[in-house]
């Protein structure tokens, strides 16, 4: 058939890499499906060499669902939808640590789409774990303390003051994201709507504390997760 795709596995547990389809382009149903099905099997696809623009960008992403507009990173020009991140000595990266993108919300975006525009000549990679296989690692005993209890999960833990006090916009906007994004609450083991896959839902980024539980023990198990 030759609107089948070209699916790759890249490792046991998480990632595949796509061929055949150039993103550009609206996606047909059937591709869409194809790659809906892929990306719940193996979480993580690459489709390489994929010029596409903010626009475009966004319309392959809203074939997905409804889209998320970041309260403070700064966004492209024509759809302020797309995130820019731009790291470099100046501008070291805030999110070199595990997270969970915008769990800060009730209801966390089911996927993001990140299109690579500069790269460095070595180093600079985004890596990806599956909390579907953390938590198949974790012993029966664990598992089964871990699906009673819930976590908080904070913006200001990703989003701290000091990093967002430069001009008088930058801290308005900060105030006004802070006072949108409460803290609040998920399960620290979320089932997936779709493919009913179960997965640990805690993550570096925004998760500060389980509530459930007295300080150091939440401190403890955090740190282990």
């Amino acid at each position: 058939m030759h609107d089948k795709l070209t699916i790759t596995p890249l490792g046991p547990h998480i990632g595949a890499e796509i061929a055949g389809l150039t993103l550009a382009e609206p996606l047909t149903q059937e591709h869409f499906e194809q790659l809906h099905r892929a990306l719940l099997k193996y979480q993580v696809l690459f489709l390489r060499d994929q010029p596409i623009s903010p626009r475009q960008q966004r319309a392959l992403a809203n074939r997905f669902g409804d889209l998320h507009i970041h309260p403070v990173y700064p966004h492209a020009e024509e759809a302020e939808e797309i995130i820019v991140l731009d790291t470099h000595d100046d501008n070291p990266p805030d999110n070199d640590n595990w997270h969970t993108d915008v769990t800060f919300i009730e209801t966390p975006p089911a996927l993001a789409i990140l299109a690579a525009k500069q790269l460095p000549p070595s180093g600079g990679d985004t890596l990806w774990a599956s909390g579907i296989a953390a938590l198949a690692a974790l012993s029966p005993p664990l598992q089964k303390l871990l699906a009673g209890l819930e976590a908080e999960h904070d913006f200001t833990k990703s989003f701290p003051a000091h990093r967002h006090n430069g001009s008088e916009e930058e801290r308005q906007r900060w105030q006004a994201a802070v006072a949108n994004n409460p803290p609040l609450r998920h399960p620290v083991l979320r089932t997936h709507p779709v493919s009913g896959r179960q997965a640990l839902f805690v993550n570096e980024g925004f998760t500060s504390r389980l509530p459930d539980l007295p300080a150091r023990e939440s401190e403890a198990l955090l740190g282990f997760l």
